[in-house]
């Protein structure tokens, strides 16, 4: 379980975060939205242990956040930078297995089973230059993944493909998601994305000292479908209650 309590955050004299407190259960999809500047990714940092939280405390399972935790792993927006470019796709995705002391043929096959899973098995032996946008945060997902991590967070990571890739991958790491405990914290401006993909919807409100305003239980049917999922009147009442919410009504 993932715990913050009255988590703030600031840099120099701009407050960023404001005694943000959230209890995330294991293997639930938590969508975090909020408008441009919030602090969102401010705040996925602040979990990872990347940044200190100066106010407040985070904890895993009981255990305070001091630095990066262990069985954690991190999607960015920025999947591109992220990838080794020198290492092939296979080699890329079974880095994060080094750790666990496998040889290199089980990081290997590790690697190309979790490329198969996201429908790159073709593409272990090539580079990421090679690689379109949308594989190449296929990449970056196989990777977060393989590690097995509890703890998953997703900063944005489909915000700069087009619509058709980022719907493919929705329903991607919502098949992923299925079966499996870890609890994901996924950030996105999306008002749609975060419904569609959530279990829960927290949004922050605008900064500076952003905090939470509204909390929302998803409660859509575990098994989601792009067209008709976006079209149940309770998917479209949920949505409406999110862009309200940004909004501040």
């Amino acid at each position: 379980m993932l715990r913050l309590d009255s988590v703030s955050r600031h840099f120099g004299d701009q407050h960023v975060l404001d005694g943000i407190s959230l209890t995330v259960p294991d293997g639930q999809l938590l969508s975090v939205v909020g408008p441009s500047g919030c602090g969102k990714s401010t705040l996925l940092r602040t979990i990872a242990g990347l940044l200190p939280a100066q106010e407040g405390t985070i904890t895993i399972d009981g255990t305070p956040v001091h630095g990066v935790p262990e069985r954690l792993a991190v999607v960015f927006q920025e999947y591109g930078r992220s990838l080794l470019p020198w290492l092939t796709v296979r080699d890329n995705v079974a880095l994060p297995l080094r750790r666990r002391g496998l040889g290199r043929a089980a990081r290997r096959a590790e690697a190309e089973t979790m490329l198969e899973r996201v429908g790159l098995r073709g593409a272990a032996r090539r580079h990421p230059r090679e690689l379109s946008g949308g594989m190449q945060q296929r990449v970056a997902l196989a990777r977060a993944l393989v590690c097995r991590p509890s703890l998953l967070l997703m900063d944005e990571p489909f915000g700069s493909l087009d619509a058709g890739t980022r719907e493919d991958l929705e329903d991607l790491l919502l098949e992923l998601h299925r079966g499996r405990d870890a609890t994901i914290v996924f950030v996105t401006h999306d008002i749609d994305e975060s419904v569609y993909v959530g279990d829960r919807v927290v949004v922050l409100s605008p900064g500076p000292g952003s905090r939470v305003v509204r909390d929302l239980s998803v409660g859509l049917p575990g098994e989601r479908d792009q067209l008709t999922t976006r079209g149940l009147p309770g998917f479209v009442e949920l949505r409406t209650e999110v862009g309200r919410a940004l909004r501040g009504r």
